[in-house]
């Protein structure tokens, strides 16, 4: 059995499809296990804005990489390529079928596409951290967009660490940070992709009350327990969390924070669309389909076994 991605925009329903055809795979003889592809929600205690499923919600399937670093903890891709393959390799060879499933892009495709991580520069990381704190994100884009304008795009303007790290390694490598983006014409292994797709006239309302329900759900509160633990920079910067505490620290109003996490959002999907789009031979399937897990289940199979 191949690997199963789902990938697509945050709200489009990749959880959700990834339970019913686990649920579908099983009726058939074929036990199946999840693994997480979302940055955010291998923190534990993020639980309410990341739309993490609570245990009983997963259907009784196996879920790996949920809630796997303290929120003081710092994500890396190339540690979570590291685990999230383990699991994969553990669960294929148990006989069982794996579904990765996430809207991390770069967390997916380190682990589908052939890529090994470049080395680290101290000293050059040093300085980029430190001009980062002294002149902002805003600097080392407009450093990155001359050197390598493809990367700079595809990390936009408000992600320090990322252009840190871009910066570091054109710096350790001599050539454009694209050139160490895992390479989707290798794939790691013979893997099927499923893509959720939506209309963004239809996805953008989704989007917008879903941030309302986050709020509504206690997100707040869910970062004024956290917040006292110590957030690192991945955890903290992470949408609506920031969002949440600067209202909790009188920065912003409820109303501001909300409108802010909910245009963040949005502007989030639009990156997820045009990452996972460049993925070749991944199969598209409408979000509202009533015959999507139908769809998914033929494509793993193949068109007779399901």
């Amino acid at each position: 059995m191949p690997l199963v991605v789902i990938v697509g925009a945050t709200g489009t329903g990749k959880s959700a499809l990834a339970l019913d055809l686990a649920e579908r795979l099983q009726e058939r003889g074929r036990a199946t296990e999840i693994v997480n592809a979302d940055a955010m929600q291998l923190y534990r205690g993020m639980d309410i804005g990341t739309a993490k499923l609570s245990v009983d919600e997963r259907r009784g399937v196996p879920h790996h990489l949920l809630d796997v670093l303290e929120v003081t903890d710092d994500a890396t891709v190339a540690a979570y390529q590291r685990d999230a393959r383990a699991a994969i390799d553990a669960i294929s060879g148990g006989g069982a079928v794996p579904i990765l499933v996430g809207g991390s892009g770069l967390y997916v495709s380190s682990v589908v596409f052939d890529f090994e991580f470049p080395g680290t520069h101290p000293e050059a990381r040093a300085r980029l951290e430190a001009e980062l704190e002294e002149r902002g994100p805003g600097a080392l884009h407009a450093r990155l967009s001359a050197l390598d304008p493809d990367a700079a795009a595809a990390i936009g303007p408000r992600n320090g660490r990322r252009l840190v790290r871009a910066l570091e390694v054109i710096e350790l490598t001599g050539r454009p940070f694209g050139a160490g983006l895992p390479d989707a014409q290798r794939p790691w292994r013979r893997t099927v992709f499923l893509g959720l797709e939506a209309e963004r006239a239809d996805l953008v309302p989704a989007l917008d009350a879903r941030v309302e329900r986050m709020w509504a759900e206690g997100l707040v509160d869910e970062v004024a327990g956290l917040l006292p633990r110590g957030m690192s920079t991945t955890a903290s910067r992470a949408i609506g969390y920031a969002q949440a505490a600067a209202q909790l620290d009188g920065r912003m109003t409820e109303a501001e924070a909300i409108a802010e996490a909910a245009a963040l959002t949005r502007r989030y999907a639009r990156r997820q669309v045009g990452w996972f789009r460049r993925y070749p031979d991944l199969h598209w399937i409408h979000w509202r389909d009533d015959e999507r897990v139908d769809t998914a289940l033929s494509l793993v199979l193949g068109p007779e076994a399901a």
